[in-house]
């Protein structure tokens, strides 16, 4: 009340009025009717971040014939009452923030909005679970959608399991009809081994450049037969096995790889290391090898793009005291779902590096999780997969198994109920932080190779727990390359590295960039299930950005005055958008407004003042700054 009496105080100001919700129907009835009833032409409205309900209240203007653009927000909810802790001081500072609300308002012109037609395709980045489901469901509806898949297969990480919790479906059972529907489909365009090289264009017509890496194979002749990789000589390691076993120079990722055509890695192929063998090409029956291959670069346009790159486990090496990468029989998560597996390494024996079964296994839960150090964050899933490689420990082998434990988190449908099925197999259960791994003595080997050392919350001792295996519940991360992709596409990661959402709550897969979406795990840790809810919430957000046809650009770009414009060109040389061209003819910067994302990079470089923002010009942001410097 005290911040609405004060408004009432201020210059100009008509009509002032409180109401709690000021963005529900009641409270949007209030300012059509104070508009209508005082003939107003410019509404100041102080409440929560402009990000929330901005085009709310512009709506509302522009239902009663005001220009929506003569709207303006003051953010007295998350800069001012959430932040500051004296009631006093958020009061005064409230009343500032209006007063420079008040003031830019006063100075407000009308802008017009401008439309364009838009691509009715869209990009799919990151040929994991979420990004299939997302490409599946675009394609569906009867958009033409491209799928960039960075590795040689489509998959993900989905690829790499054995079972999904809690239901024990086969992993590959459910995902590999997905992936061959992708193939299949006459609505995608798969580019798998290829990366996005550039994003450009404006908004509705995104301009994309794809370098799809050389293959040395051709794959409009191949046809997969294999027979390449069966005579290949040159072996390195496997990845996809988590270094655990060796594949061919050529290879496909797995063996129900789409597409099921090989690529040659020249890292380790014998003809691009030493100028020999060609034992591929001599042999191809359909002389699909081709050394001469080089990258191709593809450029398309597309009305929206899905990003569903996924992300990466934490590297256990990082905690020494865990022992991975200096004991044999310490695994990383992927490592053991790689074991666990039929195709895997071990063909799906749980066996130590000698080859023996082990008779006492260690689960060590939040592996760089929940750490200051490390991942501050709960990764979600590592509880649940945790407790599924106990489960078929217990299924496969008579061994004891423990799981180290801070806090069992298991919430999903059935996920405690699976929880309960476990404790009831007999899985042992120490809650407390496993502070260190080490080397059993050798005269104590026979009970257990190693040592795990930790504090049991729960008996209120230390104990030293022998083992012969020990499995790590790797966390998960942001992928390295996540701030570079950020760049390209002129979105935002978290302080983590993750896509940043427009708000976690009631936006979850938008971004800053209206026709940008996020999908899975690139957007934060989640299971398959939720991975594949918000991928088809990215579809659906993306397909209907682009059913109208047309789109609405924002009217808030930079704009030159060119009777001020002396030919610097130092604004052509900072846009990060590639918006601004220098016209020859007038000697003069032009701006490309469907280019324009207004971010004002120019205006503050512009050295003769030059360039202006549309609602952001020198005049309205002096006149409030000058007014938030009242005394209030």
């Amino acid at each position: 009340m005290a911040v609405s009496d004060f408004a009432k105080q201020l210059p100009d100001v008509v009509i002032s009025r409180e109401y709690q919700y000021m963005c529900s129907e009641p409270g949007q009835q209030f300012i059509i009717q104070d508009i209508q009833e005082h003939q107003l032409n410019r509404v100041v409205v102080a409440a929560c971040s402009p990000l929330m309900h901005e085009k709310t209240f512009r709506s509302v203007l522009q239902s009663t014939g005001v220009n929506p653009f003569l709207l303006q927000m003051a953010n007295i909810r998350e800069q001012c009452s959430w932040v500051t802790e004296d009631p006093a001081e958020a009061t005064l500072k409230a009343k500032a923030l209006v007063s420079g609300a008040v003031g830019k308002a006063r100075m407000l012109r009308p802008l017009k909005q401008s439309f364009v037609t838009v691509s009715k395709s869209i990009l799919v980045v990151g040929g994991g679970i979420a990004g299939i489901q997302a490409a599946l469901q675009c394609a569906n509806t009867g958009y033409k959608v491209y799928l960039v898949e960075r590795e040689q297969s489509i998959g993900g990480h989905m690829a790499m399991l054995d079972k999904t919790f809690p239901t024990l479906d086969c992993s590959a059972c459910i995902l590999t009809p997905k992936m061959v529907n992708v193939a299949q489909h006459p609505n995608i365009t798969l580019l798998a081994y290829s990366v996005v090289e550039k994003v450009g264009g404006y908004s509705g017509n995104i301009s994309v450049t794809v370098r799809r890496k050389a293959a040395f194979v051709d794959h409009q002749i191949c046809n997969g037969c294999g027979l390449c990789q069966e005579k290949c000589p040159a072996k390195t390691s496997n990845l996809f096995e988590q270094d655990k076993a060796t594949r061919k120079a050529i290879y496909t990722l797995f063996p129900q790889a789409i597409p099921n055509k090989p690529v040659i890695d020249k890292s380790s192929c014998i003809y691009f290391t030493k100028g020999k063998c060609g034992a591929c090409q001599k042999l191809c029956p359909r002389e699909a090898i081709d050394f001469s291959q080089e990258d191709k670069f593809e450029e398309f346009t597309v009305g929206a793009i899905i990003v569903a790159t996924g992300h990466e486990t934490f590297d256990g090496s990082k905690l020494d005291n865990y022992g991975y990468g200096q004991y044999p029989d310490v695994y990383s998560a992927l490592e053991f779902e790689r074991m666990l597996n039929s195709g895997g390494y071990t063909n799906g024996h749980i066996q130590t590096q000698d080859g023996k079964t082990p008779s006492r296994v260690g689960i060590i839960h939040c592996v760089g999780s929940r750490d200051e150090r490390h991942l501050p964050y709960c990764s979600q899933i590592c509880c649940m997969f945790a407790l599924k490689f106990a489960h078929l420990i217990r299924d496969h082998t008579d061994a004891t198994v423990y799981n180290f434990f801070i806090d069992m988190r298991c919430v999903g449908k059935a996920y405690d109920e699976f929880y309960l099925r476990v404790l009831n197999e007999g899985v042992r259960f120490v809650r407390g932080k496993v502070a260190e791994v080490f080397k059993n003595p050798e005269e104590l080997s026979d009970s257990g190779q190693y040592v795990v050392k930790v504090e049991d919350t729960l008996a209120g001792t230390v104990r030293e727990i022998p083992l012969d295996m020990i499995i790590l519940a790797n966390g998960i991360k942001a992928r390295d390359d996540s701030r570079e992709l950020a760049r390209k596409l002129g979105i935002a990661v978290n302080q983590d590295g993750f896509f940043l959402e427009t708000h976690p709550k009631l936006d979850p897969i938008g971004t800053q960039d209206p026709c940008v979406f996020i999908a899975g795990t690139c957007a934060g840790p989640k299971d398959i299930p939720h991975a594949v809810v918000q991928a088809s919430a990215a579809a659906a957000g993306a397909m209907a950005l682009l059913e109208p046809h047309t789109m609405a650009l924002e009217p808030i770009t930079a704009m030159v005055n060119e009777e001020k414009c002396t030919g610097c060109q130092c604004c052509v040389n900072v846009c990060p958008y590639n918006a601004i061209t220098y016209d020859l003819a007038v000697k003069t910067a032009m701006v490309n407004e469907t280019l324009c994302r207004g971010c004002g990079t120019c205006v503050s470089t512009c050295p003769s003042g030059a360039m202006e923002g549309n609602h952001f010009t020198d005049q309205q942001v002096l006149s409030e700054i000058k007014s938030l410097m009242i005394d209030v």
